[in-house]
């Protein structure tokens, strides 16, 4: 386990090398947990977060629809692609158009991949 952390870790320094976010183009950072996946909106120049937006932000369902949507194999892609709407739709409020992606050492696909799609269908430019 220890190893894949070190791995994902020296993707997400190389990856960071690269990206930076300023104030009219910030950069999309995406990280995620065992449950949740989070995605923010940061300026690097000034070091402020503009914006943040997770899956634990979702309207709360009722306990039999959460055990039926999680026994489907899509249930986490489908919360990050809400999750990518929502990040757009709030960075419209704020003007903000065009954005940096940050995957965050992660492999673009499943979830990270969603967010992605639910941001670029919201508006965002990558």
């Amino acid at each position: 386990m220890l190893i894949k952390q070190i791995k994902r870790t020296r993707r997400h320094y190389r990856v960071r090398a690269k990206v930076k976010g300023t104030k009219d183009i910030p950069r999309l950072c995406v990280t995620k947990s065992n449950q949740h996946i989070y995605a923010q909106l940061i300026d690097d120049e000034n070091s402020k977060t503009l914006l943040a937006v997770s899956s634990r932000e979702l309207k709360k369902v009722s306990k039999a629809m959460i055990k039926e949507k999680d026994s489907t194999r899509t249930a986490g892609a489908s919360r990050a692609f809400e999750v990518g709407q929502m990040i757009a739709k709030k960075a419209q409020e704020k003007k903000v158009e065009k954005v940096v992606f940050d995957r965050g050492g992660y492999q673009y696909h499943g979830v990270v991949k969603a967010l992605a799609e639910g941001a670029r269908l919201g508006g965002l430019k990558f």
